[in-house]
């Protein structure tokens, strides 16, 4: 088995065990509970689970769906969500280090900074991703996105812009660095991005009352915003609301839902934020590829 074969399996792993940690984090919040202390328990007959009852994905498929103590079926958001994260942490890493190359090392033994950098962003993704999970999935279920996570999460890329600016070079073996004064131009960025796309949302929410979309739809536009920047965020904002409308429209057609009922937009914005964090280069050049053939 060579390296990398070997960090996709670790990386999966690790994925699964995240994102069984969101689905208990999505739980808790729910019940106002913490999610730092106290056991795992079945929602249905409260029986505190044992270890094995614990195992991402693979204790769903021995147990086939059913709780061990009660036989109540367990939620297929489970596997699901622990599946999506750790394909999603592997499709962060494969962009991180396979693609641009940086998995090495120096040839004096030292850490070069390229892959030291890469190993933050990778966390940073990492953790934004977790975060955007749990706003999918609980907007999904109570069509309200929390403070609890939105708040942290539109603090993370404020705090990356700013450390961007500053650039750390020459670091090997974590020793004889030395700061540098980066380009403003990425924070600015992504601040205008962040005002004007949360100002379109707020304009939204002002006139419809809150009817067509809640007031966490513009704090998670603005988060969206810092994370992204422009031109990004527009793919994001197309992918969110086109896609919104093709599901509303199959939901009516098929009388699961009319035009008075409320469908969560949060989950659409989630989807445009993973679209356009990675095809939203490949969508703007093809977009401008297209606006050119046809002037």
């Amino acid at each position: 088995m060579d390296l990398i074969s070997f960090f996709y399996i670790i990386i999966f792993l690790f994925g699964l065990t995240v994102g069984s940690f969101l689905n208990c984090v999505t739980y808790r919040l729910e019940k106002n509970e913490s999610f730092l202390r106290g056991r795992s328990y079945c929602p249905n007959c409260k029986h505190k689970l044992s270890w094995q009852d614990l195992i991402p994905l693979l204790s769903f498929i021995e147990l086939r769906g059913k709780c061990r103590y009660c036989q109540e079926k367990i939620s297929w958001q489970y596997p699901i969500v622990e599946t999506a994260t750790a394909l999603l942490f592997l499709i962060i890493f494969n962009s991180q280090f396979l693609i641009s190359k940086q998995f090495s090392w120096t040839p004096s033994g030292g850490l070069p900074a390229g892959l030291l950098f890469n190993f933050l962003n990778l966390f940073y993704y990492w953790i934004i991703v977790s975060f955007l999970i749990v706003i999918f999935v609980y907007d999904l279920k109570h069509y309200i996105i929390p403070d609890e996570i939105i708040f942290p999460v539109i603090a993370m890329p404020i705090l990356y812009r700013f450390f961007e600016v500053l650039k750390f070079i020459n670091w090997y073996l974590f020793r004889n660095w030395k700061l540098e004064i980066g380009n403003f131009q990425p924070l600015l960025n992504s601040l205008l991005s962040a005002i004007s796309a949360s100002a379109f949302f707020l304009v939204i929410f002002l006139v419809s009352r809150g009817r067509w979309l809640g007031f966490g739809d513009v704090k998670l536009a603005f988060f969206m915003g810092l994370f992204l920047g422009f031109p990004n965020i527009l793919v994001a904002l197309f992918s969110a609301f086109f896609s919104g409308a093709i599901i509303g429209i199959g939901l009516i057609l098929t009388k699961k839902k009319t035009l008075k009922s409320e469908v969560p937009f949060g989950p659409f914005l989630v989807a445009g934020t993973f679209i356009a964090l990675f095809f939203g280069n490949q969508i703007i050049n093809w977009y401008l590829n297209i606006f050119q053939i046809a002037l």
